[in-house]
């Protein structure tokens, strides 16, 4: 989208010479007519005297048309320069509205990704408790086996003293 918003500011630059060029030519166009409309003004009075007015006519008229013309044409660039700004208007919109729905997005996701650390650190902290508590039954265990055997072993010693004993008797 923002390839297409480039571009399209490019060809509104683009357009925007364009239309620079026009006015200027518009303006040039303008001080012609100016001078046009004084040299006609010395060949009507000339023309009282020659009997060319008619093709001086002919040519103001062509002059106007081409002017008529270009005004048209000039019309015709305003209404595609207002068009496209229009349409750069409207992506420029959708632009920042995607841009606040990502902004939406991206912090809802990092809330969400915040929770699950949380979650991640208390499930840490009770594997760790748990691992202890472990740690602390299998060593009393261990103590418990060893004494059981070490009382085993006594037993065993105890019961062959007693038979011994026995065969003594």
């Amino acid at each position: 989208m923002e390839a297409d918003v480039s571009e399209i500011k490019d060809e509104l630059q683009s357009r925007d010479g364009l239309w620079r060029r026009i006015q200027l030519e518009c303006q040039q166009l303008h001080t012609e007519l100016l001078k046009i409309k004084e040299y006609k003004d010395m060949q009507e009075i000339q023309i009282k005297h020659q009997s060319s007015r008619v093709q001086l006519t002919d040519q103001l008229e062509s002059k106007n048309t081409e002017l008529l013309l270009f005004a048209e044409s000039q019309e015709h660039q305003e209404e595609e320069l207002n068009k496209i700004r229009n349409h750069v208007y409207r992506e420029e919109q959708s632009h920042c509205s995607e841009q606040e729905r990502m902004k939406t997005e991206i912090s809802d996701l990092t809330e969400e990704l915040h929770q699950k650390e949380i979650t991640i650190a208390t499930i840490m902290e009770k594997a760790s408790l748990l691992e202890r508590q472990l740690k602390m039954e299998l060593d009393t265990k261990h103590k418990l086996l060893a004494k059981q055997q070490f009382l085993e072993f006594r037993y065993q010693v105890i019961k062959c003293e007693n038979t011994h004993l026995k065969e003594m008797v």
